[in-house]
């Protein structure tokens, strides 16, 4: 009774901490949102051979809603799987509102953004350049067929305000509830013993914070980063769960694109590039912080 009483205490001392930051990271977010999401879409839709930059670029805003966008864009034949792979990957969900709220240092912060765009760049292409270059047939058979499959992108409908509030409350129940949840955990199994776990076996953290990444919601890309920021998993961990969070967009993709086959494929490599990115961050003893 007395480890949960403590896990309270300190899970709601840690989420009311956040609140300031989170609002104010929401509101400055949203309104970029509004203004220049659908502008960058169009010009990610019209890229071409760009397309893996742009998406890698305009993919690592803390903004899902650009993953659904990709997707949409995918499904209707606009993009290719290379700009699809490279929105994916860079897709930072809720990690940058976060590491922003814990008082990150910004240096940090660019660092693992920067890591996000660069790896989401250089698997995107890769998957271009091996579609081209090895499935051209199969690819442009792709096209033709996403192309009779219609595509929607459909707003929420709420005020600026109202919208922030409900991303702010939406992220704190969540943070409340893993910092809960993690601080019992430290506190019956051993913080040294967890850690441990997680990074002396070659690649079990980066598979399992991986698979944590694959839940479509924000619950996951929170999670990570708050298992990264209480030293339990490492950077490469912490990237590969983040490589592979693509938020709502894994959805949509299910959703909009009716080729079962090909969904599952995207995502078996997402996770597979993701991971490798993943332990070879470990491999290299990277770290952001």
């Amino acid at each position: 009774m007395h480890v949960l009483i403590h896990s309270l205490e300190h899970g709601i001392k840690d989420t009311l901490s956040l609140i300031p930051f989170l609002f104010v990271t929401y509101l400055i977010m949203e309104s970029v949102e509004r203004t220049g999401q659908e502008k960058a879409s169009e010009i990610v839709a019209k890229a071409g051979p760009f397309g893996p930059l742009l998406g890698a670029i305009f993919g690592v805003f803390p903004q899902c809603g650009f993953s659904a966008a990709a997707s949409n864009f995918y499904a209707a034949g606009l993009v290719n799987m290379g700009t699809l792979i490279a929105v994916f990957m860079s897709t930072s969900d809720e990690m940058l509102p976060i590491l922003i709220a814990e008082k990150v240092a910004p240096v940090s912060v660019i660092k693992i953004l920067l890591a996000k765009i660069l790896i989401a760049l250089f698997f995107g292409y890769l998957i271009t350049f091996i579609s081209k270059r090895f499935f051209k047939k199969q690819q442009i058979s792709l096209d033709e067929y996403r192309a009779r499959h219609g595509h929607d992108c459909s707003e929420d409908g709420h005020g600026i305000i109202q919208e922030v509030i409900i991303r702010t409350v939406k992220t704190l129940l969540i943070v409340l509830v893993i910092t809960i949840a993690l601080e019992l955990v430290l506190e019956t199994v051993g913080e040294d013993a967890l850690r441990s776990a997680m990074t002396n076996v070659p690649v079990l953290g980066e598979a399992l914070s991986g698979i944590i990444g694959l839940i479509p919601n924000c619950a996951a890309s929170i999670l990570i980063t708050e298992l990264y920021l209480s030293g339990v998993i490492g950077s490469g961990a912490m990237m590969s769960g983040l490589l592979v969070s693509a938020g709502i967009g894994i959805l949509v993709l299910f959703r909009e694109n009716k080729n079962i086959k090909e969904n599952l494929f995207i995502i078996g490599i997402l996770y597979l590039f993701s991971v490798t990115a993943g332990f070879i961050i470990s491999f290299m003893g990277i770290s952001f912080i």
